[in-house]
């Protein structure tokens, strides 16, 4: 039961449902002992005994409200502390309904504390642990909706747009390190989100909502590759390539020291 070679101890984040929980499942079968994450104990406790029972990992359980700033330092501080600790799936978020305009602020602040605030604090703390000890993994859960923020309402996708920017920066700055690093662009995935953010999946075109169970499969298979851009959906991983290609030929002419000639702003002068 316990025949698989011990890869060290992962954390994973919003881990008592949906994207995490299939994670969780996922890790403890390659061999990876667990600290489970989130706000729901008895569904943490629930989890890690039938993973314990199922695959013979060791898997701990840490209630946090990633919400709440001590509860992030608490989490950021097992990761810092532990030894064990080789991989953060760097997964809690939460989605906002609707347009900014008429938004309750509070709601649109506590999403940005957990998809940003969090996730960073949570991130920094692994990847400083991890070049410590000389090796680790950081896999970043965004979404397809970073790539298209005009197609959707309100603040997500921004959030998800810092996810995946963020990856990218530590991905520069981390180079030829230790720390291995991934961030995953789920498209429309069926989970408990939609419920809490008030939306009905059943409402959905069913091609494009994709299982949890196959897209974490599809995560891991991406990061067996060694992808820093997971898109789990796309059919080519050219046209992922070719995208950032054209962004990168922007670069030489983004910071200039006169503005561009059609603007016309010397023409005056």
């Amino acid at each position: 039961m316990n025949a698989v070679p011990s890869q060290g101890t992962a954390l994973v984040t919003g881990a008592s449902s949906g994207i995490g929980k299939v994670y969780a499942q996922r890790l403890a079968r390659r061999g990876y002992d667990l600290i489970l994450v989130a706000r729901n104990r008895a569904r943490l406790e629930a989890l890690a005994a039938e993973l314990s029972a199922a695959t013979g990992r060791k898997v701990d359980v840490l209630a946090a409200d990633l919400g709440a700033p001590q509860d992030v330092a608490a989490v950021a501080a097992r990761i810092a502390e532990d030894p064990a600790v080789t991989l953060l799936v760097n997964n809690a978020g939460s989605g906002t309904e609707g347009p900014v305009i008429g938004a309750d602020a509070g709601k649109i602040d506590a999403m940005v504390q957990l998809n940003v605030v969090a996730l960073t604090q949570l991130a920094v703390a692994a990847v400083n642990a991890f070049t410590r000890r000389g090796q680790g993994t950081l896999v970043n859960i965004a979404s397809v909706v970073a790539l298209m923020p005009e197609n959707f309402l309100g603040a997500y996708a921004a959030t998800k747009a810092y996810v995946l920017a963020f990856t990218q920066s530590l991905s520069t700055e981390l180079k030829d390190g230790p720390v291995r690093l991934q961030a995953v662009l789920p498209g429309l995935t069926r989970t408990e989100f939609f419920d809490r953010a008030g939306l009905d999946a059943n409402a959905l075109p069913a091609h494009m909502v994709m299982s949890a169970e196959d897209l974490v499969d599809a995560a891991l298979a991406g990061l067996d590759l060694g992808e820093l851009i997971t898109i789990p959906s796309l059919p080519e991983a050219a046209d992922w390539t070719a995208a950032e290609a054209a962004v990168r030929q922007l670069g030489p002419n983004l910071s200039l020291s006169r503005p561009a000639a059609r603007y016309g702003v010397h023409e005056a002068s």
